[in-house]
């Protein structure tokens, strides 16, 4: 059985130092891909442009900085969990978005209810939706490029 956990958080798009704007921020994660979390970003003007990524390194970037290549998440003060910066760069272009904390955390604990973390790999579906959410990772990372 496919299930999902959904919430939409408004996230600052720092587009340079002097400025930024909010957006609309869709957080998704699925049963079918266990592993991954999905943000699709509303940016105005144009169409909605949707990431995916581990999940886990979302709940590590929540608390410390992490990541590689393209998406890098780190908390805005090592001193209080309020603000996370997230990463996200293909090539050399890159977009930098700022978050309060807590709706992250309250998602990713939602997600830890559905599929525990540590649990991914049990889910009785995981492998027959395996090769379908790869394909559909690669083809929005093809679309998106």
């Amino acid at each position: 059985m496919r299930e999902s956990v959904q919430a939409e958080v408004m996230m600052s798009f720092l587009v340079s130092e002097e400025l930024s704007f909010r957006i609309p921020v869709e957080l998704r994660y699925e049963t079918s891909d266990p592993y991954a979390v999905r943000l699709t970003f509303h940016l105005p003007g144009d169409a909605p442009v949707t990431w995916a990524f581990g999940r886990e390194l979302l709940i590590d970037g929540v608390g410390r900085p992490c990541g590689e290549g393209d998406v890098h998440i780190a908390p805005v003060s090592s001193d209080v969990l309020g603000e996370v910066l997230i990463r996200l760069q293909v090539g050399c272009d890159q977009a930098l978005f700022r978050s309060s904390a807590p709706p992250l955390v309250a998602f990713l604990d939602r997600t830890d209810k559905l599929v525990p973390l540590g649990q991914e790999g049990a889910l009785a579906d995981f492998d027959a939706h395996l090769e379908e959410a790869l394909d559909r990772i690669l083809a929005e990372e093809q679309s998106a490029g």
